[in-house]
Order: C-alpha cells, then sequence, then structure tokens
C-alpha cells in the first residue's frame, strides 16, 4: 500500500525538453554540473522574482498610500537606531 503525502507533488519529478544554448550546455558539462538540477534551480529563481513583482504591482496602490501617510504624518514609533 502507498501512501502518498501533502508534498509529494511538490517533490515529484517530471522529464521534460528544453532547449538552451550550446555553448552554456558546454560550460555545464566541463564542470560537470547537473544540468537538470541547474535548470531547475533557474526555473525556482524565475519564479520566485515573477511572484515578487507581482506582489508589488498588486501592492502598488497600498504601498504609495502608506509613503504618502509616513511623508505627512511620520512613523508611529521611531526605531532606537533613529533615535539621537
Amino acid at each position: 500500500m502507498r501512501v502518498e503525502t501533502n508534498s509529494e507533488p511538490e517533490t515529484r519529478k517530471r522529464p521534460v525538453t528544453v532547449t538552451v544554448r550550446a555553448d552554456l550546455l558546454e560550460e555545464v558539462r566541463t564542470l560537470e554540473l547537473n544540468a537538470s538540477q541547474a535548470a531547475e534551480d533557474g526555473m525556482k529563481a524565475a519564479v520566485k522574482r515573477a511572484k515578487e513583482q507581482a506582489w508589488l504591482t498588486e501592492s502598488a496602490d497600498a504601498i504609495q498610500a502608506y509613503n504618502e501617510r509616513i511623508a505627512a504624518s511620520g512613523m508611529l514609533l521611531t526605531p532606537s537606531w533613529l533615535q539621537g
């Protein structure tokens, strides 16, 4: 009997075909890197950047309103490192 956990779908690997520059692939081989792991790491980084950018875009109005409030009224509490 096989028991599935919640984390299993996240760690399951699937074969895919990707196209990469030949010179980059040669460097990966020369340095004896794991091409699949390097590609996965790159995808993780790209996803993280895209999510961060999406959050900034979605939150732009709130960030602007917060900055305007701070500019007009100052901070509610002054951090100890800013106190003279």
